[in-house]
């Protein structure tokens, strides 16, 4: 091949044989180089002599184009019916956005920058997406929601019968060792007897609702977000607001409610796993006598501090789901935003979770209960 510079023109001339197997000629990378002059103003592509040719070919005319038009340089197209075909088709279809990874690399100061500047539309989306939901409350309270019965049965299985296995490990292991780092200390004063108190309300209060919302985050939050993202890619939510379907009432209201209604009814469950726990480990190692660590239970934990622990599910509830929804609704067109909006779900409803724990703490605390 050749590659010579008339004046503002470039003229390139492909010939010979192009194998994938054998690194392009030295006049490719020369052709290449020779765009960044600034006096040139037009690419003339043409062939001399060309020979056998495969997709090498194509990858060096791509990227000649490629940077050509990058400088808005006119470009003549000169080469055989075939090649030119091919090199139209390259460009035909844009990339989906979110597919492409980002070579650069930013400082830390630049990202921290970016994200400032990114974080006040994100939350006038979420904020926006909030009052789209409300709103189709409201329509489900009047009975004008396009909310069908069979989803919300169907996600209130997903989310509550389907994840008591789960829920049963998780939280009975914490009540023992929660019941194991109490009684290190309490045996030292022969207190054995408070580990019932100590894990009954750390479980009730707050222990048992964390618990059911991280773990609900990791399983449900997450499918959510792939379900309803994966849903966008396939183009299914265009396609119900096209036959005018509320993609809210259908796909995120039947999800919402369920998650909001079955964590209040995991999270008692879960607290019930945590005190047997506690349980197993006073009989079995401390060597109380089951009765005295009923009535020890019942003594020292007032009623109050299950309607406390509801409170805590509820609000993770509402958290869980509204993120796993919004992460879904706004994904993006590839399967790697996909992935990303499946992560950034659980990552999300794990900070509101621990956020929320912590204000509703203070609140409790404040107000004396």
């Amino acid at each position: 091949m050749t590659a010579s510079i008339q004046g503002p023109l470039l003229r390139v001339s492909v010939g010979g044989g192009w194998n994938i197997d054998t690194a392009w000629p030295p006049e490719a990378e020369a052709a290449l180089n020779s765009l960044a002059d600034q006096s040139i103003h037009e690419l003339c592509l043409e062939s001399d002599g060309l020979e056998t040719w495969d997709s090498s070919l194509l990858v060096f005319l791509v990227q000649l184009t490629k940077a050509a038009e990058d400088r808005k340089l006119r470009i003549q197209n000169h080469l055989p019916e075939g090649l030119e075909r091919l090199l139209k088709l390259a460009f035909a279809v844009p990339a989906k956005a979110g597919s492409d990874r980002k070579k650069e690399k930013l400082s830390f100061v630049q990202r921290v920058g970016q994200a400032t500047l990114d974080l006040p539309p994100r939350v006038t989306d979420f904020v926006s997406f909030v009052g789209d939901v409300t709103l189709a409350v409201g329509r489900l309270i009047v009975g004008r929601s396009q909310m069908r019965p069979q989803d919300l049965l169907s996600a209130m299985q997903e989310c509550g019968v389907q994840a008591l296995p789960i829920i049963s490990i998780t939280s009975m292991l914490f009540g023992l060792i929660l019941a194991f780092v109490g009684a290190v200390q309490l045996t030292q004063f022969g207190a054995q007897i408070y580990v019932a108190g100590l894990v009954g309300i750390g479980m009730l209060r707050v222990m048992g609702a964390v618990m059911v919302g991280v773990v609900m985050a990791g399983r449900v939050g997450a499918a959510y977000a792939a379900l309803i993202g994966t849903m966008q890619v396939n183009e299914e939510v265009d396609a119900l607001a096209t036959l005018g379907i509320s993609p809210i009432d259908f796909l995120v209201l039947p999800r919402v409610v369920a998650l909001t209604a079955m964590i209040p009814l995991l999270t008692l469950y879960a607290d019930l796993m945590g005190v047997i726990g506690g349980y197993v480990v006073a009989i079995t190692m401390l060597k109380i006598n089951p009765m005295e660590y009923v009535n020890a239970t019942m003594q020292m934990v007032p009623y109050k501090h299950v309607f406390i622990g509801l409170t805590y599910g509820t609000v993770f509830g509402v958290i869980i789901a509204m993120t796993g929804c919004f992460q879904g609704m706004r994904c993006g067109r590839s399967a790697q935003a996909v992935g990303q909006a499946t992560t950034t779900a659980v990552v999300h409803a794990i900070v509101g979770i621990i956020v929320s724990t912590a204000i509703i703490t203070v609140i409790c605390n404040v107000i004396n209960i």
